[in-house]
């Protein structure tokens, strides 16, 4: 399958929102702080894994999120960081370390990463920072994280103070835990590290621990057979800027990660970002105001594709409610590989397809 992406209508929104926002460092931290959606579907029926405390206390502890083995004796609370995407924001740092990483649109085309750090609790550099979304939001919250952010939409606000949510807000009360990167341009040159948000976290009296959702992992060792074979695919969601490629290297058993034709690098050690195991999922997005806000399902369900050590498995993306976005197939949920995993959001206009190309056995590193 070979589909050059097209966006008609959406792109048109978009890109007239792009031209209001004067492209893609506008997106500032003054976005409206002041305090002023209903799925009905059911997903097909999967099961619910969350990580229960192994009966050996001498057992090596293994993260729910990863399937790889941790060092420390219990894991803490996940945080859900809401990351800048925007080019004059790249390279990042910690998104490497991340046990999740999504990326989904945010306005003018742009897009924002949201990383779920849990496992690693020494990541020395995050961000840049960026603002939150409901639909941001939401995906953070699934996995029970605290949501660190710097500013945020109205809508965002209006949930934040209604519902009393653990978040760590940079221009609010969080304030003391963020620091400005001389280095950068603002905005672009908001970051924190692991321990700060730890930090502050508790002394905004927020859970240590939480139950955290976890996923049914595969044998690293074991060799999927008869799939498809897709050893490259490509991912576009609107602008040209913003063209991702994942590249499946045979002997580290990962898909890296490149934007805009380049290795997508983590600034902290200068790693590549690379994942295990990377979802594609379509979902419906729609434009709600002048400004290009949009609102984006992360609750119905959907399209989508699964890659794994050099195949794709075609299925569709589900999600109970409280819990987290799961691939399944045939109305199973499909094993992951212990590892990092990627998770991006593209628009289902004008078609799921549109937006992915994949292929080429004989193109693995």
């Amino acid at each position: 399958m070979k589909v050059n992406c097209s966006s008609s209508r959406l792109l048109s929104a978009l890109v007239l929102s792009t031209l209001l926002l004067s492209a893609c460092g506008t997106e500032s931290a003054n976005n409206v702080i002041a305090p002023t959606q209903q799925p009905t579907a059911d997903p097909a029926p999967i099961e619910t894994i969350q990580p229960s405390p192994t009966a050996d206390p001498s057992a090596e502890l293994v993260s729910g999120l990863t399937g790889l083995p941790v060092s420390e004796n219990s894991l803490p609370r996940p945080l859900a960081v809401m990351i800048n995407n925007a080019p004059a924001a790249r390279p990042q740092s910690g998104v490497s370390e991340a046990d999740i990483l999504y990326e989904v649109l945010a306005e003018g085309g742009i897009t924002r990463l949201i990383g779920i750090f849990q496992s690693h609790t020494g990541v020395v550099k995050i961000g840049p920072i960026r603002s939150i979304r409901p639909y941001l939001l939401d995906i953070g919250e699934s996995y029970g994280g605290v949501t660190v952010h710097a500013g945020g939409s109205p809508a965002a606000y209006a949930i934040l103070q209604k519902e009393k949510k653990a978040d760590m807000d940079e221009i609010g009360r969080a304030g003391a835990y963020f620091w400005r990167d001389k280095a950068r341009k603002a905005p672009h040159n908001l970051y924190s590290n692991a321990a700060k948000l730890r930090e502050g976290a508790e002394k905004l009296g927020y859970e240590k621990s939480v139950k955290v959702p976890g996923y049914l992992f595969n044998n690293p060792d074991y060799i999927p057979a008869g799939g498809e074979q897709a050893a490259e695919f490509s991912i576009n969601f609107l602008l040209k800027s913003y063209k991702i490629d994942y590249k499946y290297d045979t002997q580290l058993q990962t898909y890296q990660r490149y934007v805009n034709g380049k290795p997508h690098l983590d600034l902290n050690n200068n790693k590549p970002v690379e994942a295990a195991n990377v979802m594609v999922m379509g979902s419906d997005h729609k434009v709600l105001d002048d400004v290009g806000r949009l609102q984006v399902d992360v609750e119905l369900g959907g399209e989508a594709l699964l890659f794994q050590r050099g195949q794709v498995t075609k299925g569709r993306w589900s999600r109970e409610p409280g819990d987290v976005i799961r691939f399944v197939k045939d109305g199973k949920e499909e094993l992951m590989y212990p590892g990092i995993t990627h998770i991006l959001v593209v628009p289902n206009a004008p078609s799921f397809s549109s937006h992915v190309v994949y292929g080429g056995a004989d193109s693995a590193t």
